[in-house]
């Protein structure tokens, strides 16, 4: 639900532009980050890989079995993650078709060492169901009865939408792996 509250905060800034404006595109990179850690344990039964981060700290992980080439993996073998979480919003024009739908990728299997890219994108238009300007809060309907309800921290910005305005969002999250052997 992380992205969710996310594009609500990246809707409000949407709605700050001006009314002739908003049939253009906008795009908010929510977030990006990046994780490294050095491989200190692996446990092949359950797929568990144990990361020790710079700052000592242990962190397990499971590869899930789409995850091919795990038993490449090695102890002291150097993982960084760069993750990125993308939204772009659109004011949904009058007349326009509802969109609802789901992609997901994964790439990397040719490489010489064990990584790749996973990415999953969320394309879907929204409907505003309420305005609370005392909390201040919005709530959206989509496809399949989706609701969702988050508060708002530009109220400048939720003053300029109003109930029964639609929005076309794309959320885009991806996670970049590369793997460095260790020496």
């Amino acid at each position: 639900m992380k992205r969710l509250v996310v594009g609500t905060l990246a809707i409000a800034a949407l709605a700050s532009m001006p009314r002739p404006a908003m049939t253009q595109v906008r795009t908010l990179t929510a977030e990006t980050r990046t994780e490294t850690g050095t491989v200190e344990a692996i446990e092949s039964s359950t797929r568990t890989i144990t990361l020790r981060k710079s700052d000592g700290t242990l962190v397990e992980t499971v590869a899930g079995p789409d995850i091919k080439r795990f038993d490449e993996v090695k102890l002291g073998d150097k993982i960084t993650a760069s993750y990125y979480d993308t939204i772009i919003l659109r004011m949904h024009r009058p007349g326009e078709v509802d969109v609802n739908s789901k992609a997901a990728s994964t790439t990397g299997s040719g490489q010489a060492l064990p990584g790749g890219t996973r990415a999953k994108q969320r394309t879907m238009s929204v409907t505003i169901a309420s305005i609370d300007p005392k909390v201040p809060s919005v709530t959206f309907t989509g496809p399949n009865g989706w609701k969702y309800s988050s508060k708002v921290q530009d109220t400048e910005a939720l003053a300029k939408v109003k109930v029964g305005d639609k929005l076309d969002i794309v959320w885009t999250e991806a996670v970049l792996v590369s793997v460095e052997r260790g020496k």
